[in-house]
């Protein structure tokens, strides 16, 4: 069995440290090995403490709500963060903008803006992650994307050191950020429009119905799978390659949205991969066009005994 690396001395940390954490309890596929180390750090500050007691080496891993990742069944060596209450802050500033703490679910995000007529984050409504995840994959839907709201951010650098970088320093693309961070988003500053809080909540509500309505709902899913082709969808092709109910173990093709793959029960990470590549496979010999994956896979196959 692999050792665990001993885990920084917890002296004068305020967050929750686990080891060997089974990763299926922190992500939206419900699937994945244990990570050697996971932190939920109390706040921003008790995070740079965390980090700076990390070795040098130490791999490290920023996690939100784990949409959008497949986590391998061998699961993670190294250390995991999850963003924890005191870094889920909303404040509201003058010119229509606000600061927003990584942690923040944004649906929440868009609720709490809208009810105070600021708007333009309505389309976040039914995106399953937290502030953190969507800048760094720049979320998006109906389109709109994140990064069309950022003024500022501020990261922390796996030394605890925080650095604040303005919009220009980033060049946001479909589902990718390119800039000169190091380490996390801790924060952004979001500048928004005004307008009226009830037609936000309306178009809110109707962003989801047509979500309910296309997507499936109430089984575990990480969101869309794969990017979407330039001038055309992901969806489209897979469902007209005759791929949707398409299974592997427990995990399927959506029989509602054929980018979206499901954990029926008791699926394994190896199943959702194996699966993903099987769609590519027959999407190439279909259509000739290779899709390229949405989600990050991380982590270290499951060791197989041969008896």
């Amino acid at each position: 069995m692999m050792r665990v690396p001993d885990m920084p001395e917890t002296n004068g940390l305020r967050g929750e440290l686990r080891r060997d954490e089974p990763m299926v309890r922190h992500t939206l596929w419900r699937v994945g090995g244990p990570a050697d180390r996971w932190y939920r750090p109390a706040d921003t500050e008790d995070l740079a403490r965390f980090l700076a007691r990390l070795p040098a080496d130490e791999p490290l891993f920023w996690l939100g709500l784990g949409s959008n990742l497949l986590v391998r069944d061998g699961g993670l060596r190294g250390t995991v963060l999850t963003p924890g209450r005191g870094m889920d802050q909303l404040q509201f500033l003058e010119g229509n903008r606000v600061r927003a703490g990584a942690g923040i679910g944004v649906p929440r995000l868009a609720r709490l803006c809208a009810d105070r007529g600021l708007c333009g984050l309505e389309f976040l409504v039914g995106i399953p992650g937290t502030l953190g995840g969507a800048l760094a994959m720049n979320a998006g839907a109906f389109g709109d994307e994140i990064w069309s709201r950022v003024e500022s951010v501020l990261c922390m650098d796996r030394r605890g050191g925080l650095h604040r970088y303005d919009r220009g320093a980033f060049t946001a693309g479909y589902r990718h950020v390119q800039g000169p961070r190091e380490g996390g988003f801790v924060e952004a500053v979001l500048r928004l429009e005004p307008g009226d809080p009830e037609a936000a909540r309306q178009r809110m509500q109707a962003l989801l119905q047509r979500r309910n309505r296309t997507q499936p709902v109430g089984v575990p899913t990480c969101g869309s799978v794969f990017r979407n082709p330039e001038g055309d969808h992901a969806g489209r092709l897979i469902e007209a390659a005759g791929l949707k109910g398409l299974a592997i173990g427990g995990a399927q093709v959506s029989q509602r949205h054929a980018n979206f793959i499901v954990n029926t029960g008791g699926a394994r990470a190896a199943d959702m991969e194996a699966l993903m590549e099987e769609v590519r496979r027959r999407v190439r010999a279909h259509h000739g066009v290779d899709l390229q994956p949405e989600v990050c896979i991380l982590g270290e196959p499951a060791e197989v005994c041969v008896p």
